[in-house]
């Protein structure tokens, strides 16, 4: 199981995540993907953490925590759907991240 964080900075690094989660247990991986053709951070990143309790108290302590100068978007992952082979059409709108419960006024 991975974690999911949105709406991160475009200057946090693996180093910056990797301590704000450790609060929660220990982090096992961090990963920042970034974007094909300029290299540049995407905005979201995944954490994997020891155990599902270590993951379940960094979501419910994080989501909707500014951090950085935003407000975390952090929930469990979703596992990566499936694109098709082709066409352009990409119809059926955006989707998010859901799991907004507002609130969490904590700061860093």
């Amino acid at each position: 199981m991975s974690i999911y964080v949105g709406n991160l900075s475009y200057q946090v690094t693996q180093d910056d995540l990797t301590h704000v989660f450790a609060e929660y247990g220990t982090v096992k991986r961090v990963q920042l993907p970034t974007d094909r053709e300029t290299g540049r951070l995407r905005g979201f990143g995944f954490i994997e953490m020891e155990t599902e309790a270590e993951e379940t108290a960094a979501i419910e302590a994080l989501d909707g925590a500014e951090w950085m100068g935003r407000d975390l978007k952090v929930n469990k992952a979703r596992p990566r759907e499936e694109r098709g082979n082709g066409g352009g059409n990409r119809s059926g709108g955006g989707g998010g991240w859901g799991n907004n419960r507002g609130g969490g006024n904590r700061r860093f």
